[in-house]
């Protein structure tokens, strides 16, 4: 008889595109998130085509546009409302650009994770995200560069880190060009690992 998995319930956090959301929701339609089951999608931008993967999927895809709230504990407070209808148990924040309070971080000790685009402590921090940390690496001439998945805490980018890949920095490389190297060799990769080994922790707590 075959043993019965707990599976952690997930919601994943999106502002963009979505590239690190499809590479969770194929590793999840492979079997490679066996702990894990995403429910819902959450996107705090208008527009963000994370929510077409997400509905492409079969998965709920929410809007709490971020610009419609009046403050940002509005909000969050709409953000919980959805994980808590969700049930979401782990959190995971893909490309997700708002910085949350540590009020909101508070509620969710080692069930918040985050992909950042470096090998941290490299390039991390208040006002690195997106193109700005690739443009940094090369300005600094680091020759490996990376992505790191971490758990969420008060300090941004300062999390217990979780897994990290490096990935080499080649001569002639613009912040674009290196930043889909990072994509695809490393958090694409790193992701969905990491995400089914906290998924696994919680699942094993039930």
């Amino acid at each position: 008889m075959t043993e019965k998995i707990n599976r952690t319930k997930i919601a994943v956090l999106v502002s963009g595109g979505g590239t690190n959301l499809q590479a969770l929701l194929d590793a999840a339609a492979t079997g490679k998130i066996p702990h894990g089951e995403i429910v819902t999608v959450i996107s705090d931008k208008a527009g963000a085509y994370a929510l077409e993967r997400a509905k492409n999927s079969g998965i709920n895809a929410v809007l709490c546009d971020k610009k419609a709230f009046p403050s940002k504990e509005d909000f969050e407070a709409a953000v919980l409302d959805e994980l808590t209808g969700a049930g979401a148990e782990l959190i995971v924040l893909a490309g997700f650009l708002s910085i949350l309070s540590e009020d909101f971080v508070k509620r969710y000790p080692r069930r918040i994770v985050n992909v950042h685009p470096s090998l941290i402590p490299s390039f991390c921090g208040d006002g690195f995200y997106g193109l700005r940390v690739h443009e940094a690496a090369l300005a600094r001439g680091v020759k490996l560069t990376g992505a790191t998945v971490h758990f969420v805490d008060e300090i941004t980018d300062g999390g217990e880190i979780i897994m990290q890949k490096a990935v080499r920095v080649l001569s002639g490389d613009t912040a674009e060009v290196l930043q889909k190297r990072v994509m695809k060799q490393a958090e694409h990769i790193i992701l969905p690992k990491a995400v089914e080994l906290t998924a696994k922790e919680i699942s094993a707590k039930k």
